[in-house]
């Protein structure tokens, strides 16, 4: 999809789109007012939020066709609202074919320039999106352009910079989108560790991938009992971007849960669901996203993100429940339950971070646990922080995303759930405050550096198309890292 500003004509266009409010009595063209008026005066379209009206414009020598796009009240309308509009609207652009759109610029007292343009083309852009490359009869995708018309002329430079960055944290959210959706017998170890060469190369990041010798070397024993089970052998892969002058100061650190499948292990999990475990990678692929736009965009900040890559399966030579595991960092590990195997990847990782590649501040981002959808449900990513000031810059970064983050608590009687009788610690805490003993048990690696646990185990996966979602992956997470890694730049 090519995005530009006032590059087609509303008469050249194949397809109009016209955002409207609740308020609007008239609109400015009086041939498609006439339209307008009918369907308002009739009760056939009202301009609520996310509602879209299809219509047929006869201009002269040419028939086109016009979406009215529903934005609710002016007072109420945010940029979730916009993102949603469009989304559906580009959908119905798509059904019809269309290759040249004429987008009315929306005119907003309550929304900045930056949040209504950039919140437009996401809608758009990310609701575009679809998995189909395995559908032998799917229809190659129609090039469209989508040419945003405004007067405001002296403001068309800020436009063009609003539409570049929205585009490339759309683009780079797709990968994490396409990373979550490949499935296992595709996406393993080995090829995402490939792949993320490939993004490294294409958007200016190094990488570096240990194979299993080397993270025998490192002692990732918790990370390599997990591992065990696969023919598969683990990738431990590390991230590298320096954009701020001096490479010695501040380095955010970033970690994505990598499990490409999970069955569970001995403690396997029922058959319903499992075809999605595919997804138990998508802090992996959030902090590949993230990585790419940071460094597509050059922020003055110095980044290393790691994932430790691996399948949780069941084999002759895999882990069990009962059994007492090492790690990185010395500490011994009772295994409860072999299905909480994500925290114990996380944890070497997290060591191997602080340790080695020297980070400041740790954010992990993972599909931990389902106490997070019982908890938070779908649409809001569950939090343990043991900073404050920290939590407040995740918070600034998901209000402009528009990812929405709750904080738990971190209280010492939830501590005690994760200590072991017969070792240092235990991988499972129990049924109660799950999603908080997870997050609390990767905070024992973490040696006091400012932390960050993301538990996206609610939002990474989207069960029905609906606004600008598709099915599948969501890419949460990509904005969100993004941004408060631009506002600490």
């Amino acid at each position: 999809m090519k995005l530009t500003t006032n590059t087609i004509k509303p008469e050249e266009a194949d397809f109009i789109m016209i955002p409207i409010y609740c308020e609007d009595e008239c609109l400015q063209d009086e041939k498609i007012n006439i339209i307008y008026k009918y369907f308002k005066e009739s009760n056939k379209f009202k301009g609520n939020a996310e509602e879209i009206r299809l219509a047929i414009n006869t201009a002269p020598n040419k028939i086109q066709d016009i979406i009215f796009i529903g934005l609710g009240n002016k007072e109420k309308l945010t940029t979730e609202i916009i993102r949603s509009s469009f989304g559906k609207a580009i959908k119905k652009a798509i059904e019809l074919k269309t290759k040249k759109i004429c987008l009315n610029m929306i005119s907003s007292e309550k929304l900045s320039l930056e949040d209504t343009i950039k919140s437009m083309v996401e809608g758009i852009s990310f609701g575009e999106y679809k998995f189909d490359k395995y559908k032998s009869d799917a229809k190659e995708s129609l090039e469209i352009e989508v040419s945003i018309s405004t007067d405001e002329s002296e403001k068309l430079s800020s436009i063009d910079e609003y539409i570049e960055e929205a585009s490339i944290l759309v683009e780079t959210t797709k990968i994490a989108r396409d990373l979550v959706n490949e499935p296992a017998n595709v996406l393993y170890p080995e090829t995402l560790a490939e792949k993320v060469i490939g993004f490294g190369g294409k958007y200016g990041f190094e990488v570096e991938v240990f194979d299993e010798i080397k993270i025998n070397e490192l002692g990732m024993e918790s990370f390599l009992s997990v591992a065990k089970g696969s023919e598969n052998p683990p990738k431990l892969i590390i991230m590298r971007y320096f954009g701020a002058e001096s490479k010695a100061d501040d380095i955010l650190g970033l970690v994505g849960k990598g499990l490409t499948y999970d069955s569970g292990g001995y403690s396997i999990k029922p058959t319903n669901g499992m075809d999605i475990m595919k997804s138990d990678m998508g802090g992996a692929s959030a902090v590949i996203g993230a990585m790419s736009a940071i460094a597509r965009e050059k922020l003055k900040i110095n980044v290393v993100a790691v994932i430790a890559a691996c399948e949780n399966l069941i084999s002759g030579r895999a882990f069990k429940p009962g059994d007492i595991i090492g790690s990185m960092a010395g500490k011994y590990i009772e295994v409860l339950n072999t299905d909480a195997e994500g925290r114990l990847t996380l944890i070497d990782a997290v060591h191997y971070i602080i340790e080695k590649e020297k980070v400041n501040k740790v954010i992990d981002v993972a599909t931990l646990t389902g106490a997070a959808l019982v908890a938070l449900g779908v649409t809001t990513t569950a939090v343990i922080s043991n900073n404050d000031e920290f939590y407040r810059e995740l918070e600034s970064a998901s209000f402009k995303a528009d990812e929405k983050v709750w904080r738990l608590p971190t209280f010492d009687e939830y501590k005690k759930l994760i200590k072991s009788d017969i070792a240092d610690l235990k991988n499972i805490g129990g049924r109660n405050a799950g999603t908080i003993t997870a997050g609390l048990f990767i905070g024992e690696f973490v040696q006091n550096k400012p932390w960050l646990h993301l538990d996206i185990a609610g939002t990474a996966w989207c069960e029905k198309e609906e606004g600008y979602y598709s099915k599948g992956g969501t890419g949460v997470g990509v904005r969100t890292l993004y941004y408060l890694a631009k506002n600490n730049g």
